[in-house]
């Protein structure tokens, strides 16, 4: 295969687009002509419309997925001197968000799924910590139930980053607000994505999400009365215009990313790959479908040569990160992130991926693993 774009791309956001063009068109003309740019009826239609998919009380959009987790942070009145628990395998975002907020990240290490592992949280919990924030990675829920029972025996705040689980459901109620708050990203490659960056808070308590909303308003409610230090984080209705579309195909996409994953576990099965697994009782969104190889920057290498796209998520843990030189002792390691950062690969996964590019990407892992 020559060098250049793969035939099989990792995810081809062109196509998701084309499949909703004339519902996109319509929905983006529409707002443009309303004269409105800064919040409005789209805006407040989205934060209804998402609430009640998420079944949570209140939406709050806001500008990013990283703002949406320090606000929340923020409007827990969560800073200098506190801690905040985090996984050790996730996005820098996780931990920015802590940092942003000046309070101080407290990583612990991953199950065997790859989300933070509720066993090893109270050993990490110090007079300091405030909060635990759970992130569940690739579209599948974190273990919440014990995480939720550590945070009510030691009255901690629990915020879940589901910036990769739109639609996903722990012990079948939907991700949305079974801590104190969920932040969401809906970033373009996301399950749930904008055309460009965007977010959202989710919560059932009142008092929250208003502090959240004045936060988000340069700490305003009432225009040019500023109540509190705030900042400008706010959705653009043509992001909301675009969302509301794409959240009417959110659970059909999501089908097909199931029905992918599916055919990639019962045809990868057998080979000296690690696979996602899935509990039952844990719904897996499938934003992403992450398998593990001690050989994994070879596997990736001949999977790009027959022409399929492959992602690192993530390649450098956000201890190891130059951001945090510094920020913890010398020689600390946490070596379960670390192994992961190593080992995982993910395969195409999007719900405008054909069958026979899925079958594709099946004969070059099966190909690579039986050469080597």
């Amino acid at each position: 295969m020559s060098a250049g774009a793969p035939s099989v791309p990792f995810l081809d956001l062109g196509a998701a687009y084309r499949e909703l063009k004339g519902e996109i068109d319509e929905a983006i003309g529409r707002s443009i002509s309303s004269g409105w740019y800064i919040g409005g009826k789209d805006v407040e239609d989205f934060e209804g419309e998402y609430a009640t998919y998420c079944g949570a009380r209140h939406c709050v959009a806001v500008a990013n997925g990283l703002d949406a987790l320090m606000l929340v942070l923020r409007a827990m009145d969560i800073g200098p001197g506190d801690e905040v628990i985090v996984p050790s395998n996730t996005y820098i975002a996780t931990w920015l968000a802590v940092d942003q907020v000046g309070a101080r990240p407290v990583p612990v290490e991953p199950d065997r799924f790859h989300n933070i592992d509720p066993a090893r949280i109270e050993a990490a919990i110090t007079p300091r910590t405030r909060a635990i924030l759970p992130v569940h990675l690739y579209g599948l829920p974190a273990e919440l139930d014990p995480i939720l029972a550590i945070a009510r025996a030691h009255g901690l705040r629990v915020l879940e980053d589901g910036a990769q689980c739109h639609g996903a459901r722990y012990r079948g109620r939907r991700i949305g607000a079974h801590g104190d708050a969920v932040a969401w990203s809906f970033y373009p490659g996301k399950n749930l994505g904008a055309l460009g960056d965007a977010g959202a808070v989710t919560t059932d308590d009142p008092a929250l999400a208003d502090r959240v909303r004045v936060l988000r308003n340069y700490g305003s409610r009432v225009k040019y009365v500023n109540e509190v230090k705030g900042y400008n984080s706010r959705l653009d209705p043509l992001q909301a215009a675009a969302l509301r579309v794409k959240l009417r195909h959110l659970d059909a996409w999501n089908a097909r990313r199931a029905r992918i994953a599916a055919r990639y576990r019962a045809e990868l099965a057998g080979l000296p790959l690690g696979l996602p697994e899935a509990p039952t009782h844990l719904e897996h969104a499938w934003h992403l479908f992450v398998v593990t190889h001690p050989r994994r920057d070879e596997m990736q290498r001949a999977l790009q040569d027959a022409g399929v796209g492959t992602l690192i998520h993530y390649p450098i843990p956000p201890h190891l990160q130059r951001a945090y030189e510094g920020a913890f002792p010398a020689g600390v390691s946490l070596p379960l992130a670390e192994r992961l950062a190593r080992e995982v690969l993910s395969l195409p996964m999007g719900p405008q991926l054909s069958d026979a590019d899925a079958g594709r990407v099946i004969a070059a892992v099966r190909a690579f693993t039986s050469g080597a």
